[in-house]
């Protein structure tokens, strides 16, 4: 038997692969965030299976209902909000199940960061604008950022950031990156990405927390940074100039 970890995507639940609903559709037990994923997506497990939402669950109980399912031979849908492999919390798990000889797969999902840039209608890399994207935290809470990660490092690359978990942090976010971004960068505040409520707030660096805190706007949301969302004289593409050739476009 085995535990799928399964990304659910940001939110609207037709954002899901087909895989991780396949697998979600076949499982005899589905443990689901429930604080993030729709309900849509569990509602498609069978009507006989477990669903068991983990919103109130600490790891050793998460764990234990995975275990008592692999002992009874039962597939697990491990359901996670957008892709597992981003602030996740999945490693423990894994590290949990690996100890515990407990067989495990991972169905990627559609990031937060991704499913932001399709809703502002954005590239993030534009050719000699920016060719990196940095996704990345702030000290919080859960954990510390790792020496070397720190923002106002990261800021120094001028590469486009899709900065998680920080929308509290908005004073330091905005302090660290205006010395390398500039007062006037394009910034997007992007909060509960596909959902009914989406909401989606444009500003510069400059003023972008006053507009946040007009919108009462606490948790949930994503800040995007970068010339990228304001670049316009950006030159085209080399990959579809009609003089550049290649091996399916051969001189």
């Amino acid at each position: 038997m085995t535990i799928h970890f399964i990304g659910a995507g940001p939110g609207a639940p037709d954002l899901i692969t087909v895989r991780g609903l396949n697998y979600i559709k076949a499982s005899q037990v589905c443990l689901y965030a429930g604080s993030l994923v729709p309900k849509e997506v569990v509602r498609e497990a069978p009507t006989n299976a477990e669903v068991i939402d983990t919103a109130t669950m600490h790891l050793d109980q998460i764990i234990e209902a995975m275990k008592k399912a692999d002992d009874s031979g039962m597939d697990v849908a491990r359901v996670h909000s957008g892709d597992p492999s981003i602030y996740g919390a999945i490693a423990e798990q894994i590290r949990r199940l690996e100890e515990l000889n407990i067989n495990y797969d991972i169905t990627p999902g559609v990031p937060a960061f991704v499913a932001a840039a399709a809703a502002l209608k954005r590239e993030l890399t534009l050719p000699e604008v920016s060719q990196t994207v940095i996704v990345t935290r702030t000290t919080g809470k859960a954990s510390n950022m790792p020496k070397g990660e720190e923002l106002a490092f990261l800021a120094k690359s001028g590469a486009t950031l899709a900065i998680h978990l920080s929308i509290r942090n908005l004073r330091k976010v905005t302090e660290d990156l205006i010395p390398h971004y500039g007062k006037q960068c394009p910034v997007y505040i992007i909060y509960r990405v596909t959902w009914p409520d989406q909401g989606i707030i444009a500003g510069t660096l400059s003023d972008i927390r006053m507009k946040v805190r007009s919108a009462k706007i606490t948790r949930t949301a994503l800040i995007m940074v970068g010339e990228v969302f304001g670049a316009n004289d950006f030159i085209d593409s080399r990959l579809y100039s009609k003089d550049h050739r290649h091996i399916l476009r051969p001189r």
